[in-house]
């Protein structure tokens, strides 16, 4: 089984949950002997792990003809693919595109971020996956995501192939309900062409089921898993047991994440147990906000802001926490507690999240019951007992929470799609 997918992130560069759950997941897949993955991203850095799957950048397909020697091939793009393939590429270029911008060898420039003309490069992807498609053999085609379904429609239309799309978040989730007609369009079509479509969470099911009008038979859930630490997490040293308690938000500083609760609830139980740190990783249009907050309900002195983190700095974060909490007003799924666990962490997350529906060693709060987020803070912080039935359990469970299983699940979605 050749599965052509489309992302839009792929680890080491990572802007959000999107590509760390690519990679878990294309890896857990791999683990099937004859599953092989062609992974096509805007523009791949060079450093991605390549050992299981195949990348391919879309900046470096051409989509115009023009005529150029190996060694100069070889030159520009040879870190990032074979050369051979700009070739196989070229000759499956299939109209004028003469028009468009394109670079010294026929290809399209992709920043590989979420730039103010991301519509543009969405558009600009699609075009690039029709060569793609027209060039890999491959079975099934699975795109990732709102930003990739217009590719994934695309390589459908050229190749006959069936289409899986792969919903991580709707734009329910990512506006608290004030929802962009133009994202919601791309999500909407991507859906009404699909064969299939698979879901991180019965949460996101249902929104898809209601909002956008889809077959229940045509829906299923695979819940996200978590990849094992490796060698050089476990190595970081942990750094809990000082004085302080130190609770942690780790994500992206929107109000889909909802920041100000976690702060509200800080406050609280900063008036019983004024030893407490509090720590609010990463970056977004609501960090400027929550920093006015702190300060307001005086607590600034107890607070701090890092900006955003990837990678082992993750990790280190975590390791000197205490307890996370994930106080999401809507989440898909919500990878970061369970990344948490690993690491020993007792987790707080919102009834609003996905990953709520697996985990049972984590406590369930709603986003909007700063009294209850702030009792179970305190509670953790203060009954050792407590905490360390949570770490314990916790960590127990998240190990039985694999990529593995989620891409036997895919495996039999793409059999029977195939096969119908």
């Amino acid at each position: 089984m050749k599965a052509l997918m489309f992302g839009w992130e792929f680890p080491p560069h990572i802007l959000g949950g999107l590509g760390t759950a690519s990679y878990g997941l294309t890896r857990g897949m791999s683990l099937q002997p004859d599953m092989e993955i062609v992974f096509v991203i805007p523009k791949p850095w060079g450093d991605e792990d390549q050992s299981f799957l195949q990348i391919t950048g879309a900046c470096n397909v051409p989509i115009v003809w023009h005529d150029v020697q190996m060694d100069y091939v070889k030159r520009r793009i040879g870190k990032y693919m074979d050369p051979q393939k700009y070739y196989d590429y070229r000759n499956h270029i299939y109209a004028d595109f003469s028009y468009r911008h394109v670079n010294d060898l026929g290809c399209i420039n992709f920043s590989g971020r979420y730039p103010d003309n991301l519509l543009e490069e969405i558009n600009n992807y699609s075009i690039v996956a029709g060569v793609i498609a027209r060039t890999e053999p491959f079975d099934i085609i699975h795109a990732h995501d709102w930003l990739t379904y217009p590719a994934g429609i695309h390589a459908k239309t050229v190749s006959g192939k069936p289409l899986v799309i792969h919903v991580h978040a709707t734009d329910y989730d990512r506006s608290r309900g004030n929802v962009n007609p133009d994202v919601y369009g791309i999500e909407k079509n991507g859906m009404d062409h699909a064969d299939h479509i698979i879901t991180v969470s019965d949460l996101t099911r249902r929104t898809v089921i209601e909002r956008y009008h889809q077959s229940p038979f045509k829906v299923t859930t695979v819940h996200n898993a978590v990849e094992p630490l490796s060698p050089d997490i476990l190595s970081i040293p942990d750094k809990k047991g000082v004085k302080d308690k130190v609770i942690t938000f780790l994500g992206r500083i929107t109000m889909q994440k909802g920041p100000e609760y976690f702060v509200e609830a800080a406050a609280k139980v900063l008036a019983k147990a004024p030893d407490t740190r509090f720590v609010m990783a990463g970056s977004g249009d609501m960090m400027d906000q929550m920093i006015r907050l702190a300060a307001e309900r005086d607590i600034s002195d107890r607070f701090h802001f890092t900006g955003f983190m990837k990678g082992k700095q993750v990790y280190e974060v975590l390791k000197a926490s205490d307890v996370y909490v994930m106080p999401s007003v809507s989440e898909p799924f919500g990878i970061s507690p369970l990344e948490a666990m690993q690491c020993g962490v007792p987790s707080i997350i919102s009834k609003q999240s996905g990953c709520a529906e697996i985990l049972n060693y984590a406590v369930k709060v709603d986003y909007w019951d700063i009294d209850a987020m702030a009792d179970a803070m305190y509670a953790i912080i203060s009954y050792p007992a407590m905490h360390k039935f949570l770490q314990e359990e916790g960590r127990k469970e998240v190990d039985n929470i694999k990529w593995e299983y989620a891409g036997q699940k895919i495996r039999r979605i793409y059999d029977q799609v195939v096969n119908r």
